[in-house]
């Protein structure tokens, strides 16, 4: 993974090639334009963050912001961090399903999904993805898992016994 030094997401956009920064900038429309109010964009983990802040939740399990939504221009390619469908599997299977209605191919590891180019991903999938959990709902969810409780810790135990 390539990581960025900048500090706020201008600097990193202004840091790409200008093919590079054209890609990034529509994907991060894309997020702007779909995500719940009382998220907020920053730089964190060297690529653009879309968190819930700690003054808003700071009780993680790391210290940092609650991440929901990420993106990165790699070396090769870009990654787009959705972690509100990593945490639902009926979010997770919208987005399958999206992607198969328009004929696209998803290269998804657990929260990440790989392209070269946005022509390659289907965006009202993702669009709909990232409108999809609000930040209670996040909270609610990502407290679940912590607590072992609920579907959202349902999903993690079953991905934990398929790596078993």
């Amino acid at each position: 993974m390539v990581s960025s030094a900048a500090v706020t997401p201008e600097d990193y956009l202004s840091s790409l090639p200008d093919e590079r920064r054209a890609v990034m900038s529509q994907m991060r429309d894309l997020i702007r334009k779909n995500l719940p109010k009382g998220y907020v964009e920053s730089m964190n983990w060297g690529m653009l963050s879309y968190e819930i802040p700690l003054d808003r939740y700071p009780d993680t399990y790391n210290g940092q912001p609650l991440g929901y939504v990420a993106l990165a221009a790699q070396k090769n390619a870009y990654s787009l961090y959705l972690l509100g469908p990593y945490g639902d599997e009926r979010e997770l299977q919208k987005l399958r399903d999206g992607f198969a209605k328009a004929g696209k191919k998803l290269d998804m590891g657990k929260s990440c999904v790989r392209f070269k180019k946005p022509q390659d991903l289907a965006l009202d999938a993702l669009a709909e993805a990232i409108a999809s959990t609000p930040p209670e709902a996040y909270i609610a969810q990502y407290e679940a898992v912590r607590s072992n409780t609920g579907p959202a810790s349902t999903t993690v135990k079953k991905k934990a016994a398929r790596k078993a």
